[in-house]
């Protein structure tokens, strides 16, 4: 068994995907604009961006980790893209270094350059 995709909840669809294309360079794989949905990948993950109106569902820390080789060129190609960090990349306790990184809805991901992770 493989994890497939992962939802993240938006507020607003059209928005959201012009972000995850545009900083965080997703390919777009199909959008359903009338089901407030979306698909989306990368070259090791796919995503799906869902629209709903319960707030509860975004503007949350996801828990989702994207690792990145050297985050502090991820950090400034980010920055230069329009991503918000709530945390810039910090040496961490255990060895590693991470940052906070958010989207348009203020869901919270880890970028990560950590120990062991592949």
């Amino acid at each position: 068994m493989k994890v497939g995709y992962v939802n993240i909840f938006v507020s607003h669809l059209e928005q959201a995907v012009d972000f995850y294309t545009r900083v965080f360079q997703f390919d777009l794989i199909d959008s359903e604009p009338e089901f407030g949905y979306a698909r989306l990948r990368s070259a090791k993950i796919a995503v799906a961006l869902a629209e709903t109106n319960d707030a509860s569902l975004y503007g949350k820390h996801t828990g989702i980790g994207f690792i990145v080789p050297d985050l502090a060129e991820a950090h400034k190609a980010l920055l230069s893209r329009g991503a918000t960090f709530s945390m810039p990349p910090t040496d961490q306790p255990w060895g590693g270094r991470l940052a906070l990184v958010e989207d348009q809805d203020h869901n919270v991901f880890y970028l990560d350059q950590g120990k062991g992770h592949s």
